[in-house]
């Protein structure tokens, strides 16, 4: 079983680690302890995995590590190792009214995983393993806490297929939380988003009960999908410890292309009309001059890489296709592409950046083709207009026929006057955004509140939606009234029906909680 990557060390150590949301935490008894023991594989008080157990890779999170601070820690942690375990868990943590806090990977960066209110962290990653594959249907069953390198893996070696779902966060994250986000790969283009891959689920609800959803044959007409009721639901709904997803075969061929174009704008043209024109490479990242210049050492045009694999007819057509629409472009070397391949799940620099009090974070949004150029410039002003901002800058990272996904990048600095980084000096980084540089000032969360309120208030605005891939959790929930309008009654409803005890995840997509005030840092 692999276990979760921390993402920084919390300096206080596990022993003396302080919880930054203590208000509102519940305990859990001996008596339901030792029927938890009974009931589950493995239960666990030890400081050192109730430490870990409160954060995930949410960068507020990497700040509170440096003053010996974790988000909040669970009671105590349950390892299943089946499904019949969780829904045991599940049942007797439902009667006692304990809140209930899944969790796989934990490479999250909203706050998702979090238990905001203690209580027991439900340990996912026992439930791993491609429990089926149907290679004539191209389906398999995988369980929710096999890690991504894992999947892939046995997919290709064993069973000459691939999901094709590369998210950045791959060595980090396991099918359970690319579920619970609604997560997208960096091969989004070609393959789809996780929704677009799952058909069936195995679900345990709040009280216990098992049940299964789709998956039976394709485009079935039995009512609702309620398969995509639970995806993207964060645990809030359900916990998901199986999915049946659809798989391609290995691809024979690959092809690479690189651009420069004039203009962020120019570039977003030409992968809105290639889209247009039917073509799906696996990769269309566009990167604007600033992140041009960053990834690239070309700040002077918006770089624009293509990578596709595809059957051989497959491959050429789409290559042709995207030759013809970026003709007037400038021809960059295709090496350009290997380049992006050699450091696209580097996050090395986040932690120094935010131990020395640099806030740095990323947002992703996503908006149709027609708002888009206009939703890139209201972000960009929106954060250039904040004290602070030392740089803000975007690429296009996943395109589909309809829109696309912006992905921003934004650094500022802290209050002066504060506790310095640990080193006491600059910090920099190959991955960091071009420019930044820090005396080293203890971390805050003004900036970063309002860095966050700028780019999804603009986004609104604009007419896109507020996350694409990330989900939800903690750091967007304050938003999802607004951003679902009147349906978000609506999903209140389901949640009530579904766990009218409020257990599960309290506190996320922002839900109520019976457990007390939602914190804010």
């Amino acid at each position: 079983m692999t276990t979760p990557t921390p993402v920084t060390p919390i300096d206080a150590g596990a022993a003396g680690v302080a919880d930054r949301f203590a208000d509102h935490l519940v305990a859990v008894d001996d008596g339901l302890r030792a029927r938890l023991a009974d009931a589950c594989e493995t239960v666990t008080d030890a400081d050192g995995a109730r430490a870990e157990a409160g954060r995930d890779w949410w960068p507020l999170a990497i700040g509170w590590a440096v003053e010996g601070q974790v988000p909040a820690r669970p009671a105590l942690i349950a390892r299943p190792t089946d499904v019949g375990q969780v829904s045991s868990v599940l049942a007797l943590c439902n009667e006692a009214r304990i809140p209930v806090t899944a969790s796989g990977g934990r490479s999250g960066v909203c706050g998702a995983s979090i238990p905001l209110f203690g209580g027991v962290a439900l340990d996912l990653c026992g439930l791993a393993g491609v429990t089926e594959v149907d290679t004539a249907s191209l389906v398999a069953d995988i369980r929710a806490g096999t890690f991504g390198p894992e999947v892939e893996s046995e997919l290709r070696h064993g069973h000459g297929v691939t999901l094709g779902h590369w998210p950045q966060s791959m060595e980090l994250s396991t099918v359970g939380g690319w579920l619970a986000c609604r997560g997208a790969g960096q091969y989004s283009t070609r393959y789809g988003k996780i929704e677009d891959m799952v058909v069936g689920l195995e679900v345990v609800l709040a009280d216990g009960r098992i049940i299964t959803t789709g998956g039976h044959g394709p485009r079935a007409a039995t009512g609702p999908d309620l398969t995509q009721l639970f995806v993207g639901s964060e645990g809030t709904l359900g916990i998901m410890t199986e999915g049946r997803f659809r798989v391609h075969p290995v691809p024979e061929a690959e092809g690479r292309r690189a651009f420069g174009f004039p203009s962020f704008t120019d570039g977003l043209d030409a992968c809105r009309r290639t889209l247009h024109r039917g073509a799906t490479p696996a990769v269309l990242r566009l990167y604007d001059p600033i992140e041009s210049q960053r990834n690239f050492d070309r700040g002077d045009c918006s770089v624009l890489i293509v990578l596709d694999e595809a059957d051989p007819a497959l491959l050429a057509a789409t290559l042709a296709v995207v030759d013809e629409e970026c003709d007037t472009a400038e021809r960059l070397d295709a090496l350009l592409v290997e380049r992006w391949m050699g450091h696209r799940n580097d996050v090395s620099a986040l932690a120094p950046l935010w131990r020395a009090g640099v806030v740095v974070d990323t947002v992703e949004v996503v908006a149709r083709w027609s708002a888009l150029d206009g939703l890139y410039r209201r972000v960009l002003d929106a954060l250039a207009g904040i004290e602070g901002t030392i740089i803000a800058s975007s690429h296009q990272s996943h395109a589909y026929t309809d829109g696309a996904c912006l992905y921003f990048t934004f650094a500022g600095r802290q209050p002066e006057g504060h506790r310095k980084g640990a080193d006491g000096g600059a910090v920099t980084g190959t991955s960091a955004p071009t420019g930044v540089t820090s005396a080293g000032s203890a971390w805050s969360s003004s900036y970063y509140e309002k860095a966050w309120d700028a780019v999804t208030l603009a986004t609104q605005a604009a007419g896109g939606a507020i996350s694409h891939h990330h989900g939800i959790g903690l750091n967007r929930a304050r938003f999802m009234p607004d951003a679902l309008g009147a349906a978000f009654t609506v999903l209140a409803s389901v949640k009530d029906c579904l766990d009218p005890r409020g257990i599960l995840n309290p506190g996320k997509l922002g839900f109520d909680s019976p457990f007390g005030r939602i914190p804010w840092p």
